[in-house]
């Protein structure tokens, strides 16, 4: 299947817009490529030899930070790392970092070293801090019952889903981001739903924010993700269809903000802008409104 082009431009009434069909003749757009999943990255862990020392240097391929844990289980001709190595590392979006410099034994054989290593993105570190309430992930004046929400918790019965919010809406329907960021992860390529599907074969996206926490838009539509991993979006920007993908009994959105609690995802309550510049709070069984 060949790539579809996004266009982006503003309209005659000063309107940005976002659309997979061309602007009309005589106007200027931005365009990229959608061509399926885009590659978000990975971390990994190499070992080396240079000047005399045993290196360990993590790469981090992705476009959030990560915490990395490193543990070892042995090593060969090298001079023991002082008590006080650390083993715990933050290691920064799109950046390598040298993890251990161990000095070989002189005249023995070739240094090696056994380990493993375990990392989450996100900065421990990070707290929720958002400058204003969320606005509600969908275009302004909708409205859309809430299926789920904190303290009822049916099936968000994780850390990570505990404060989700799920958002009965029709498949196809326009799903904005209710704050900025950076686009960490994209899926979009899955179809299946139902009781029977892992939640992992949900199409979402990921976004980072200022404050180290990042949002999940999850139960995408197949092929409607509008966004790439690396793009900076503002609050408002649509960047997908809702859909009914993954571990779903019905078409909605998913919606939680989480932070990285030391090796483990955890949700955090949000707030969503309401009349007037108030703060409300989603409760099951009541409309949604975007404000």
């Amino acid at each position: 299947m060949g790539a579809e082009t996004l266009y982006r431009f503003v309209d005659e009434n000063g309107t940005p817009v976002f659309t997979d069909r061309a602007p009309p003749p005589g106007v200027a757009a931005q365009t990229s490529d959608l061509d399926g999943p885009a590659a978000t990255g990975g971390v990994s862990v190499t070992q080396g030899f240079a000047n005399g020392e045993l290196q360990l240097t993590a790469r981090n391929d992705s476009y959030a930070p990560v915490q990395l844990v490193l543990d070892i289980s042995a090593l060969y001709n090298v001079a023991l790392p002082p008590p006080e190595q650390p083993r715990e590392f933050l290691v920064a979006p799109r950046s390598s970092m040298q993890l251990l410099a161990l000095a070989a034994e002189l005249g023995s054989a070739a240094p090696g070293i056994d380990y493993r290593y375990r990392w989450l993105a996100g900065d421990p570190q990070a707290q929720h801090a958002p400058p204003e309430p969320y606005r509600a992930p969908f275009a302004l004046a909708g409205r859309h019952p809430v299926t789920q929400a904190w303290p009822d918790t049916a099936t968000h019965t994780t850390l990570d889903s505990r404060y989700a919010i799920d958002i009965a809406m029709p498949v196809g329907t326009d799903v904005v981001a209710a704050r900025g960021g950076m686009v960490i992860d994209t899926e979009s390529e899955q179809f299946r739903s139902g009781f029977d599907q892992d939640p992992a074969t949900a199409n979402l996206v990921r976004i980072l924010h200022d404050d180290g926490t990042f949002a999940v838009y999850a139960h995408l539509n197949r092929s409607t993700i509008r966004v790439r991993p690396g793009e900076r979006v503002a609050r408002g920007d649509y960047i997908a269809d809702s859909g009914n993908t993954g571990y779903s009994s019905g078409p909605h959105l998913h919606f939680a903000v989480m932070r990285n609690a030391g090796m483990r995802f955890t949700s955090v309550p949000v707030q969503f802008a309401g009349p007037g510049g108030t703060a409300i709070t989603a409760v099951s069984g009541r409309e949604l409104v975007a404000w």
